[in-house]
C-alpha cells in the first residue's frame, strides 16, 4: 500500500447532480430551479436580514431615549482597596501605580465600601458622604480635586 494506490471506498462519494442537460434527464430548461422570481438567478444569494425590499425592522420600530452629554463617569474606588496603596497621599496617579485604577485619564470617586484604620490624605474628583466619614473618622482628610 502506497499513496499511489489509494482510493475512496466506493458508495462514500457521491456524484454531483447534472441539471440543464435537456428534457431527458428530467432537469432539463430550468434546472430544478422552478420558475422566475429571484430564486431562479445565477448568483442570488439574500443576506439573512434581508425582508424581501420592505421597510426592515429595525427601521419600522420608533426610536426611544436619549444619550445625555453631559453625563460624568468615574472610576469607582472603595475604601477597602485604598489599603492596599503604600502611599500616604493617596491621588488617582499612586492610585493607577498601585493598580488599583486601570486609566489615568478617567476622573475617580472613592466610594465608603470597607474600613480604613490608617489616617490618608486622599485626592479625588469626587467622594461619596459615607467614604468622607470614614476618612475623617480614621484621622485623615478628603480633598477634592
Amino acid at each position: 500500500m502506497n499513496l499511489g494506490n489509494l482510493k475512496y471506498q466506493s458508495g462514500s462519494k457521491k456524484k454531483s447532480k447534472r441539471v440543464g442537460r435537456g428534457p431527458g434527464s428530467g432537469h432539463g430548461k430550468t434546472s430544478c430551479r422552478g420558475h422566475k422570481g429571484q430564486k431562479s438567478r445565477s448568483g442570488a444569494k439574500s443576506r439573512p436580514w434581508f425582508e424581501g425590499g420592505q421597510m426592515p425592522l429595525q427601521r419600522r420600530l420608533p426610536k426611544r431615549g436619549f444619550t445625555n452629554i453631559f453625563k460624568k463617569v468615574y472610576q469607582a474606588v472603595n475604601l477597602s482597596d485604598l489599603e492596599s496603596v503604600k502611599a500616604k497621599n493617596v491621588s488617582p496617579e499612586s492610585l493607577y501605580q498601585s493598580k488599583v485604577i486601570r486609566k489615568k485619564l478617567i476622573p475617580v470617586k472613592i466610594l465608603g465600601n470597607g474600613e480604613i484604620k490608617k489616617p490618608l490624605e486622599v485626592k479625588a474628583h469626587a467622594f461619596s458622604q459615607s467614604a468622607v466619614k470614614k476618612i475623617e473618622a480614621a484621622g485623615g482628610k478628603a480633598i477634592l480635586l
